[in-house]
């Protein structure tokens, strides 16, 4: 028993340090008023981006503009084919009461993203797809049929689902509370309707209930929907899902949300979990975040994030925080730098659960 508990704390440790890992960036959406399909292809955010969020990464984000006549990427190539990229090496340290610290060099993310518009904006091909080594596999691979009149769109094949905000650290406790991130860990497969308006972002989704790791495992299936309501300043959200298992139903909520306060954009979520799958039973999980990104200087921004999570309402003092620190500098176009420490406090009996970690990163993307 004493073996098999320092092989789960290794892989716990090894979980948080490459938990690193994604591309979107909602808190910019709220600094700027803007929906996450204003900038990305896929309407709930992540993944490939369009030709304004390449544009936005070179005028907005960057803290120096390119020198005038230099050429920049615009994901284009001709008139129907978009590419996009992102990768991402990073250094931690990792320090656990008791124990001795370690440190790593990993190349986090090697990711490549495509699409074909084979009919204008109404239809398209949209490939995502991780290169790393010991993660190929395929993300997302799907076709959107879209009519931008009238503001819906249907989208079928396998795609992230639209719960809560799509947070760049996957490693928060509103995500894997949820299991609903865009590590891969799960892998979802079904159809996808969405409609955006001048105030409204809302999508519902039908898909099988893959297994976390196992996308051949789907005795069931999910349910997942989201409605946000968007204006200048801020935005409010609700989520929900239903996973009906052999295994035991899951069954999520989520209240998600965002304002703009001068040069700080405040972010929080609350979600809530009844997994009747647990191995010993039901169990009810609840997990809530609040993030505040300020806008130091034009390619700056300070993150400080608070979190808590509860494992189980049904035992008492088992629940666990953790306190985030990130800078994060976009000196040119397509190109950020962060640096970040964060710190965890949950059970005094459990090291892993009282550990410290510090990271950089370095980011390229377009």
């Amino acid at each position: 028993m004493n073996g098999h508990r320092r092989v789960a704390a290794l892989l716990s440790v090894l979980a948080t340090c490459l938990s690193h890992v994604a591309t979107a960036e909602p808190y910019l959406a709220v600094q700027q008023g803007y929906k996450c399909v204003q900038c990305h292809v896929n309407p709930t955010g992540g993944g490939l981006r369009n030709e304004f969020g390449a544009v936005f990464s070179q005028n907005v984000m960057a803290a120096r503009p390119l020198p005038e006549g230099v050429p920049a990427w615009d994901g284009k190539l001709g008139d129907f084919v978009r590419l996009g990229g992102d990768l991402r090496e990073g250094w931690s340290r990792t320090d656990i009461p008791n124990r001795e610290a370690t440190e790593d060099w990993d190349l986090q993310e090697l990711r490549l993203y495509g699409a074909v518009d084979v009919i204008g904006d109404r239809l398209s091909l949209v490939l995502d797809e991780s290169l790393a080594q010991d993660d190929a596999q395929v993300r997302q691979a799907y076709v959107k049929w879209s009519s931008p009149e009238r503001g819906w769109y249907l989208k079928g094949g396998r795609f992230y689902l639209p719960f809560g905000w799509r947070l760049q650290d996957n490693g928060t406790f509103v995500r894997q509370v949820s299991g609903i991130n865009m590590t891969g860990d799960r892998d979802y497969e079904g159809v996808e309707v969405g409609l955006e308006t001048a105030e409204w972002s809302a999508q519902l989704a039908l898909t099988d209930a893959a297994a976390s790791g196992d996308a051949n495992n789907d005795s069931g299936n999910q349910l997942t929907g989201q409605a946000v309501w968007v204006r200048p300043r801020g935005r409010l959200g609700v989520a929900a899902a239903h996973a009906d298992q052999d295994a035991g139903d899951r069954t999520l909520a989520g209240v998600f949300g965002g304002l703009r306060t001068g040069p700080v954009a405040w972010l929080g979520e609350v979600d809530y979990v009844r997994d009747e799958s647990f191995v010993d039973g039901t169990r009810t999980l609840v997990a809530a975040l609040a993030e505040a990104d300020w806008a130091v200087a034009k390619g700056h921004n300070l993150k400080l994030t608070g979190e808590w999570f509860e494992p189980d309402s049904d035992l008492d003092e088992d629940d666990q925080t953790r306190w985030s620190v990130v800078y994060e500098y976009t000196p040119i176009a397509f190109v950020q730098l962060r640096a970040g420490a964060r710190t965890f406090d949950g059970n005094p009996q459990n090291d892993v659960e009282n550990r410290e970690v510090w990271f950089l990163d370095l980011h390229g993307f377009f």
